[in-house]
């Protein structure tokens, strides 16, 4: 049976984000599951990941974002589609509830640059100590160097 790729676009708000994700999770068979996150979803796949023993390769991903979302409460366009909504008091209080402080380090495989100029690099290099890492000198939050990566994340993905 062939390998299936899902990647749902996620709703603003936690819950529900995390409702289409736990959703794709109960179609499939969980030990032939990893997710891949990135920014923000490298933080819901950390609290998927460690919820379903599951694997989670993470790009970039946010740690905290109860956190370092606090500032930017208003108003907000998402990057793809371009939905409005309001970032309020609740995103960050669903947030700091899904914050995972410990991981298993096995079953991640991280992927940053250290030229990402929204989240601080060394903050998902400590939190995910012990995991597979791979960092890249220079680069930006979108991984500009995604491309030469795809070859990793699918082999740690059993896809090879």
């Amino acid at each position: 049976m062939g390998a299936e790729f899902v990647c749902p676009q996620l709703p603003h708000r936690p819950d529900l984000a995390l409702a289409v994700v736990e959703a794709e999770i109960a179609r499939q068979r969980k030990e032939k599951i990893t997710l891949v996150g990135s920014s923000l979803g490298g933080f819901y796949a950390t609290w998927l990941a460690e919820k379903h023993d599951v694997r989670a390769a993470l790009i970039n991903p946010a740690i905290d974002p109860h956190v370092g979302l606090s500032a930017y409460l208003g108003p907000q366009q998402a990057f793809h589609g371009g939905e409005r909504y309001e970032l309020t008091e609740e995103h960050l209080r669903q947030w700091k509830e899904l914050f995972v402080s410990k991981v298993r380090p096995e079953r991640y495989l991280l992927v940053v640059e250290t030229g990402d100029e929204v989240l601080d690099y060394r903050a998902a290099v400590r939190k995910y100590a012990g995991a597979k890492q791979v960092v890249v000198q220079g680069g930006d939050h979108s991984l500009a160097s995604f491309p030469e990566h795809i070859p990793l994340i699918m082999e740690f993905a059993g896809m090879d």
